[in-house]
């Protein structure tokens, strides 16, 4: 029988860049993802240290590929079932569905776990996004457990909050686009020779959208910058700064939205290798809650 209102455990991907403190603390859990780093399988079950992160992105720039798995129904089990022998109900927030096809793992281990724990509840949460975005959802999920919401109640805030997550990024290296299918092969050639830079978000379906194109870094950082200004929520001041492996940009980027939100609470990190095995080094990420669509006009 469970205890409290808030008696569930919280758990998201581990493509999730969020704060450490909050997986020590206990108050969020994650699901094992895996990558490959050249020949180097490695699976990554919470927030990746600094420094493997820093050793990541050199073996992209010395041309390691890099690669990741789906995440099998036995790593769902794996991770849910402590929390479901204890009696607690799971509110699991994924990776967007966009762009995964783990939700049929999920599924068919959740339809195991149902039989084996048919008192217990399990609700996912397709997020809509990804990185630093699902960061900023665990984070809201924690504080409603803490103000007393079941997880139903969570549930349904959750995915109201998930449309409101924006995504504004670009990538160092258009070749890793190309990999993964983002770009055509001559549009990434002709974009590396001419050190065009694309602007990317996650769509409001949580696809990937590359939605402009600009010339050197200088330019669509001021890009990314006018869109954060122009779709960000008022009343909302969290602001995740992702990168990978590129913290004087980082640095930049969150002076500049300092300038823009006086009132901006900024995490600057590096991106977990779930998503930078697709983005390559170089990437910067501004996520923040806004207008999707606004951001993307």
């Amino acid at each position: 029988m469970k205890e409290t209102k808030q008696d569930y455990a919280i758990f998201a991907d581990s493509s999730a860049d969020l704060s450490p403190s909050l997986l020590q603390d206990g108050k969020l859990q994650m699901v094992a993802m895996s990558y490959t780093n050249g020949a180097e399988n490695c699976e990554l079950a919470g927030v990746a240290s600094d420094s493997a992160m820093k050793a990541f992105y050199d073996g992209q720039r010395r041309g390691n590929l890099t690669r990741t798995s789906q995440v099998s129904p036995q790593q769902f089990i794996d991770a849910f079932t402590p929390a479901l022998q204890s009696g607690r109900d799971v509110l699991y927030i994924s990776l967007s569905g966009g762009l995964t096809n783990t939700k049929d793992s999920f599924h068919l281990a959740n339809q195991i776990l149902t039989g084996d724990y048919p008192d217990s509840r399990i609700i996912e949460i397709n997020s809509l996004s990804a990185t630093g975005g699902i960061g900023l959802l665990a984070e809201e999920a924690i504080a409603n457990r803490e103000a007393g919401m079941t997880v139903e109640e969570n549930a349904e805030v959750l995915r109201e909050l998930r449309h409101n997550v924006c995504h504004v990024f670009m990538v160092e290296d258009l070749m890793y686009l190309k990999r993964g299918g983002r770009l055509d092969a001559a549009s990434a050639i002709v974009g590396s020779v001419l050190s065009i830079k694309p602007i990317l978000v996650i769509a409001p379906d949580g696809k990937l959208q590359v939605i402009d194109k600009k010339r050197g870094q200088k330019a669509a950082l001021k890009d990314m910058l006018g869109r954060f200004s122009g779709g960000r929520d008022p009343q909302r001041h969290r602001v995740s700064i992702v990168h990978a492996d590129a913290p004087e940009l980082a640095a930049q980027a969150a002076d500049e939205i300092r300038a823009l939100d006086p009132k901006a609470e900024i995490s600057v990190g590096m991106l977990s290798p779930i998503i930078g095995a697709h983005t390559g080094p170089g990437m910067l990420a501004v996520i923040f809650f806004g207008s999707r669509d606004a951001i993307m006009q």
